[in-house]
């Protein structure tokens, strides 16, 4: 694979991508008119054929997802836009929404008729102003068109849209988490089931989708299941984002189909900086676990990540050369998560605090070859044990690193501290490799 399949990403460089005018001469919302002209549930079908899986780290796929719901009981039913992106790493849906807010807008009024829904939801997270304000004159503007609001293109359907600030909790990026926090409730999980889908906002139907499933929607009904099914792998079927930062050369988002290669987008990126050889590397962000430069080839789809012992997640790839110490960037990663918990479960809270602690002390140059024993023995008392899928991940790096760098480990306690410039971030000590 040498291409890139720019498809969300196409008009990002137009000038004045973000305006209704724009979108709209690049044949914008000429999907919707043409969703609205059918049944919702052929919608619905369109999508489950096509293949899409949620794009916010699950997977899961989106058109089964809307099928979900109950049938209809003369009460409202919702959809809420998770655009709450907060995993460290991941940055494609901000600067989607920065750069085409319009596309989101009409995959999101496209999926609300095709699941029954007049009042839909954006839940942004708080410190990301210029996203907010950019995206709610993209609502203004589309109101005034007559895109959202009122009798929409005429067809009669009618759909409200808010647009909500968060408080920047990254719990809220858990789906349960992010409801409650939209009633004005503390943001923490809901016990499932009931699933949102039976049980959700205001405790009525409700979906809640990532920024990036709700745009790949336009392109599905103007293009058809089948060509969206042509792109990406037999399971893992289309095109999203892969958000490259860290030490390559030219960090960014790269659009591809499912299925590339990070030696494939490093190339295109213009390789890891010059000088420089790739030590690990993240598939999904921070709580999926770091993968090494013998997993280069591995087919970047849910399933062939999953076999390699991580997780595609949201595809924010982090890339680390051979002077970052893997001990340090485990530490980093744990301080968020330790102070991110929400607190509602007890291996989550204590068990984030802990490993936090227990790293902490191995970086002071205090660490003992039990400490060791400890981080492997505590995040087995997290997975799998947490209210959430957030406290499942978050032991993701210590247990990856100690995996892959039992040797970084083994030099901070030999040495009595880390082997690496705490500044530069270089190797220091002679003698270790």
């Amino acid at each position: 694979m040498t291409t890139l399949t720019p498809l969300l990403t196409r008009r990002w460089a137009t000038p004045e991508s973000w305006r209704l005018s724009t979108y709209v001469n690049d044949g914008g919302y000429q999907a919707l008119r043409r969703a609205l002209a059918q049944e919702p549930s052929a919608i619905v079908d369109a999508v489950k054929a096509s293949g899409l899986r949620g794009r916010g780290g699950a997977g899961f796929p989106t058109g089964l997802k809307w099928s979900f719901l109950p049938k209809p009981d003369g009460g409202p039913r919702y959809l809420v836009v998770n655009a709450d992106e907060s995993e460290p790493g991941t940055c494609k849906d901000i600067p989607l929404i920065l750069a085409d807010p319009h596309l989101l807008l009409e995959g999101i009024a496209i999926a609300a008729f095709a699941i029954g829904c007049h009042h839909a939801f954006i839940y942004l997270r708080g410190e990301v102003v210029h996203a907010h304000r950019r995206l709610q004159r993209a609502i203004e503007e589309a109101t005034d068109a007559g895109f959202l609001g009122d009798n929409i293109c005429g067809a009669g359907f009618d759909l409200t849209l808010t647009l909500h600030a968060g408080a920047g909790a990254y719990i809220c990026g858990e789906e349960t988490a992010l409801l409650d926090s939209l009633e004005g409730k503390r943001g923490q999980p809901r016990l499932k089931p009931p699933f949102p889908a039976v049980e959700g906002l205001y405790a009525r139907p409700t979906i809640v989708n990532n920024v990036e499933t709700l745009a790949q929607v336009p392109g599905i009904i103007a293009n058809g299941p089948k060509w969206f099914g042509s792109l990406g792998t037999e399971k893992s079927k289309g095109h999203g984002i892969f958000s490259l930062s860290g030490h390559v050369t030219h960090p960014g988002q790269y659009e591809a189909p499912f299925g590339i290669t990070l030696r494939e987008l490093l190339k295109m990126a213009g390789g890891i900086r010059e000088g420089h050889d790739l030590k690990f590397w993240t598939p999904g962000g921070s709580s999926t676990p770091l993968l090494t430069a013998d997993h280069l080839d591995v087919p970047l789809d849910h399933e062939s990540v999953a076999e390699a012992g991580s997780a595609l997640g949201t595809r924010a790839i982090q890339v680390f050369d051979e002077t970052v110490c893997a001990v340090r960037a485990a530490a980093r990663w744990m301080e968020f998560y330790a102070h991110e918990s929400c607190g509602k479960c007890t291996p989550c809270r204590e068990g984030t605090s802990w490993l936090r602690q227990l790293l902490a002390r191995i970086e002071a140059g205090q660490g003992r070859e039990a400490d060791l024993d400890l981080l492997g023995e505590i995040p087995d008392q997290i997975v799998g044990k947490a209210f959430c899928p957030l406290g499942d991940g978050a032991p993701a790096c210590v247990t990856s690193s100690l995996l892959h760098f039992r040797k970084d480990y083994e030099e901070h306690i030999r040495l009595g501290g880390c082997p690496f410039d705490p500044v530069a971030c270089i190797p220091v000590r002679e003698d270790v490799a």
